[in-house]
């Protein structure tokens, strides 16, 4: 257990935050002809570190093999682009960004956010590492590198003359491995007195809610501000600003700066959050390792759940092809015999089967033709929205469930 090492602090790991057992990777979508073949799977065990109270996962794969081909596409969730107009709506006059300034995202996905930046005249640019992802935003007229973002990456993009005024990472902060060199090279990018924004799900609400889910090889690390603060400040940037906001079952974005820059920005909100998450108890060790008897307990409201429905003669589909439904369906050991299928809107996903768990990917109309009694909302972070596109099942008695932090069932 001494061998490894906090990937934030470097203090050796040994107490286990939560251990979900082995899955595949969640992103590992397969084609038909895959399902005979030997599927890897993996540790999924999130350790805390005593020392700087990181909670984060073994690496077991490289990010290149994780994120080079890429099933997710940022745009197509209505509710995020709407999210993100409105963070781009705000940021422009707020930072004061002009024709001359230069807003960079750090896994910029499909162009999904930076597309809003241009619309308004500011100059972008985005670093990707999924090629297939990136030549979509490409196709959109979103300028991209293909390259995973890391101080060496970061310092020949600054010989190429582009440093960020605003500097945006959303969702990315907890996909990295090798967390000091990408701070390092986000520090790198960013001009003396340029803004980097990052939002990341709160650890805070993933206790707090029993959102284990969210935990999948994928996702690398967990941040409470607490210890995002201290990443960054290994590198020199502060965090001057922070705000709560609903995404992703609960998230903050957070303003950090050069040092200097920080200090003529801050505001008293970080220390509120902080002082938030002392009173959770998030500053205590012993919050974190009582964290994985929710999670038995979650997954035993599940099984319950489906076994119940399934001995009723009912049928159970899933919405949604997410990463934290893999996880959640390979922790519960859901297969086929509890849940018939799952749809999604993505195309690349449709056709494909869910790894693990061999469910397979539909179009969504395909829950109009079989017409089960209840919809499984895997992407439960925007349960709204699904159902809202959804509203239809009610009229022959359908009804939607959401599997976290417990199951419930709305008519």
């Amino acid at each position: 257990m001494s061998r490894i090492q906090c990937r934030s602090c470097g203090a050796p790991l040994s107490q286990v935050f939560a251990d979900l057992g082995s899955s595949p990777l969640s992103n590992s979508y397969l084609t038909e002809n895959q399902l005979n073949r030997m599927e890897p799977f993996y540790p999924l065990k999130a350790y805390v570190c005593d020392s700087c109270l990181l909670v984060q996962l073994e690496a077991f794969e490289t990010p290149a093999n994780i994120f080079q081909e890429y099933a997710y596409f940022s745009s197509y969730s209505d509710s995020w682009l709407q999210h993100c107009r409105e963070f781009a709506e705000s940021a422009v006059p707020r930072f004061g960004l002009r024709g001359d300034s230069l807003v960079i995202e750090v896994a910029s996905n499909d162009g999904y956010l930076l597309q809003f930046f241009r619309q308004a005249g500011i100059p972008v640019l985005g670093i990707e590492p999924a090629a297939n992802v990136a030549r979509t935003a490409e196709n959109r007229g979103i300028p991209t590198i293909v390259e995973f973002l890391g101080k060496q990456t970061a310092l020949a993009i600054v010989d190429r003359g582009h440093r960020a005024d605003l500097l945006i990472g959303n969702n990315v902060f907890a996909h990295v491995p090798e967390l000091n060199d990408f701070i390092a090279g986000l520090a790198a990018l960013l001009k003396p007195e340029g803004v980097l924004s990052l939002e990341f799900p709160h650890l805070q609400n993933l206790i707090a809610e029993c959102q284990f889910d969210t935990i999948y090889h994928e996702h690398f690390s967990y941040f409470s501000l607490l210890a995002a603060s201290r990443a960054l400040s290994r590198h020199g940037l502060e965090v001057f600003e922070v705000e709560q906001i609903p995404t992703h079952g609960g998230s903050l974005r957070v303003f950090a700066a050069h040092a200097a820059a920080a200090r003529q920005r801050l505001t008293d909100r970080p220390a509120r959050v902080l002082d938030h998450e002392a009173k959770a108890g998030l500053h205590s060790i012993s919050t974190y390792l009582s964290f994985d008897a929710q999670a038995q307990a979650a997954k035993r409201s599940l099984l319950r759940f489906l076994i119940e429905a399934r001995e009723n003669g009912q049928r159970v589909v899933g919405y949604g092809a997410p990463a934290k439904g893999n996880t959640l369906l390979n922790y519960c050991g859901i297969r086929r015999d509890l849940v018939d299928y799952t749809v999604d809107r993505n195309p690349y996903k449709q056709g494909r089967y869910l790894p693990g768990s061999h469910l397979p990917i539909f179009a969504p109309e395909r829950i109009d033709e079989t017409k089960p009694d209840y919809v499984l909302i895997l992407p439960w972070n925007i349960r709204q929205e699904i159902m809202s596109q959804l509203g239809r099942i009610r009229s022959w008695g359908g009804r939607f469930v959401t599997p976290v932090p417990r199951v419930q069932i709305f008519p």
